[in-house]
């Protein structure tokens, strides 16, 4: 065999070697599935719809969609090992908003471990000195976090890490969520140098809000809303806060997904599942598919 047809055969099995190193494993795809879900605080005074009472029932919700990447918001510290535990496979990141600890309620992220290899993680607050833990700044109520962790995709390994950041902003304090808005926006911005981004949160803010426009509707917008991106007509059903009660499905689309433009949005939608009209919390959980483009 002549070294010209040598060099070639052998150039052959490297892009062979290559392609199938990138590709899915049989039965597998690269999609990622996404899922944004406030879970309440499991000592809130709920009556008939208290932590104990349903936290079987959202176990079973999430396991239903089986998210790749979950972000929860108002969680608590036994909340969170409550997922932990009852979801194998996953791996989680998530301390208390008051002390970067244990204390007060976390953005609790998890992601499977078999599908991704943890890279780095943190925790930054939603103040003018945001890597102080337990900061409140601007007309902030409460104190507000966000959570990130950046991964390794097994099944794409040599493609750009995945940072994924999950976040809860204030519920009173309009002057914050626009300053939580453009905060979370820069450290996106960072990230996506090297990293392909998805956001998840509680926003506690419309599509008609500054803080919806301030994150995803400006000219250089670093990450889109994925559900209007698959449901570009707005509709009156589109409100994420139930309050418990199934039929709540007007009001604002609070809870949102966001992904940078290294991905294509197959699916997005919100999980109205209730049993007896009841929800497992009291806020539909958003959810989506995303695929990660060539």
């Amino acid at each position: 065999m002549s070294l010209a047809r040598t060099f070639s055969l052998f150039l052959l099995l490297m892009l062979v070697s290559l392609a199938m190193a990138q590709a899915p494993r049989p039965g597998k795809t690269n999609d990622v599935r996404v899922m944004s879900y406030n879970i309440r605080y499991g000592t809130a005074n709920d009556g008939e719809n208290h932590w104990d009472r349903r936290k079987e029932f959202l176990v079973e919700t999430i396991k239903a969609f089986a998210p790749d990447l979950l972000g929860t918001q108002e969680t608590l510290g036994f909340q969170r090992d409550y997922l932990a535990e009852h979801l194998p496979g996953y791996d989680a990141l998530g301390v208390g908003r008051d002390d970067g600890k244990e204390k007060g309620e976390m953005t609790a992220l998890y992601f499977k471990r078999d599908r991704f290899e943890k890279l780095d993680g943190g925790h930054f607050w939603l103040s003018e000195t945001p890597d102080i833990a337990g900061s409140k700044s601007w007309d902030a109520a409460l104190t507000r976090m966000v959570s990130w962790v950046r991964l390794r995709d097994r099944r794409q390994p040599r493609a750009k890490p995945l940072m994924f950041f999950n976040t809860h902003f204030d519920h009173r304090g309009q002057q914050a969520r626009v300053e939580s808005a453009r905060l979370l926006r820069r450290r996106i911005a960072e990230a996506a140098k090297t990293c392909r981004v998805i956001v998840t949160g509680d926003f506690n803010a419309g599509e008609d809000s500054e803080p919806y426009r301030a994150f995803f509707a400006q000219p250089d917008a670093l990450v889109m809303d994925v559900f209007r991106l698959t449901h570009p007509a707005r509709a009156a059903d589109e409100g994420t806060f139930s309050s418990f009660k199934a039929a709540n499905t007007t009001g604002p689309r609070i809870d949102w997904i966001g992904a940078s433009q290294d991905w294509q949005t197959i699916k997005a939608e919100i999980d109205r599942t209730a049993r007896d009209g009841r929800t497992p919390s009291d806020h539909f959980s958003m959810q989506a598919v995303l695929r990660p483009r060539k």
